[in-house]
């Protein structure tokens, strides 16, 4: 049994299962709106179901076939999939079980969901192998966890509405924009390896500004989704500008100092989609 939990504790440090706080607030968002208002149970255990496999899946996937660099680079190096810790084969089993159990819920919410499934893991997988052909690898990250609000409206509707696009390309460039500043910290490291990343090709100074730069255009969406989205008003638009000044946050605290991009990173995101998602609720 205690072997069976340290396997599950070192799984869970693996996809830093924290991290899927990043994208379930908008896939609820989604299905908030779409459903104009409370969208059932049933849909609420399918949806989350469908966030933590998909992501495990992706984080299981990005780990296993990073074994190699994940080794070679300090910051890395103490993961479970290169300390020992976790088998290939285990991650192996780990990642196909994930991917068999999303397209399985996938199959109980409807029947476009069922046929985007396969699709959307592809997707989610082919993220992992971009930074070894193009620096643009932070703008496929953001296509991934761009496809969640996608998703949501496509839970609830069978379809894909227009909102949900605007309110995906917002999630895209917000989440391009905080993994630039994320990257930072392995701006050398990439450039050693021949690794491809936005900071390696372009320096800090650059970067910083093409992070800015995704974040004002990821507030930019946002206010087209909330213009197009049925049943939003002025109290979506106060959560907008709640969001606009956490992401200005982020950039002074990382401007101020390197030491600072993981406080950014993981508080000032992390909130975020919650918050704006309290306003979305507040409002419909």
């Amino acid at each position: 049994m205690q072997r069976v939990i340290k396997t599950v504790k070192d799984l869970n440090e693996l996809v830093m299962f924290q991290h899927t706080v990043f994208s379930l607030p908008f896939i609820f968002m989604a299905m908030v709106v779409a459903a104009d208002g409370w969208f059932g149970w049933k849909l609420f255990v399918l949806g989350l179901f469908a966030a933590v496999t998909a992501r495990n899946f992706a984080m299981a996937f990005n780990r296993y076939i990073d074994r190699k660099f994940d080794k070679e680079n300090p910051r890395t190096a103490g993961r479970p999939s290169v300390d020992g810790r976790l088998r290939p084969g285990v991650i192996m089993l780990f990642m196909v079980m994930n991917a068999v159990f999303f397209v399985l819920v996938s199959f109980y919410i409807n029947d476009l969901a069922f046929a985007l499934s396969l699709p959307f893991l592809g997707i989610l997988a082919f993220y992992s192998y971009a930074k070894r052909f193009s620096y643009l690898a932070h703008v496929f990250l953001g296509i991934a966890l761009g496809l969640a609000p996608i998703a949501g409206a496509i839970a609830v509707t069978g379809t894909i509405p227009l909102w949900s696009l605007l309110l995906s390309l917002g999630v895209l460039f917000w989440v391009a924009g905080f993994d630039l500043l994320y990257a930072l910290q392995d701006m050398e490291f990439d450039k050693g390896k021949g690794l491809h990343s936005i900071p390696a090709h372009f320096g800090l100074e650059k970067t910083l500004w093409i992070s800015r730069s995704f974040h004002l255009l990821s507030i930019l969406f946002w206010s087209q989704f909330i213009h197009h989205a049925p049943a939003l008003s002025l109290t979506s638009w106060l959560g907008l500008g709640v969001a606009g000044m956490m992401l200005v946050w982020e950039q002074w605290l990382v401007h101020r100092g390197l030491e600072n991009i993981n406080r950014a990173f993981f508080t000032v995101n992390g909130y975020l989609g919650f918050i704006f998602l309290a306003f979305i609720i507040m409002d419909v």
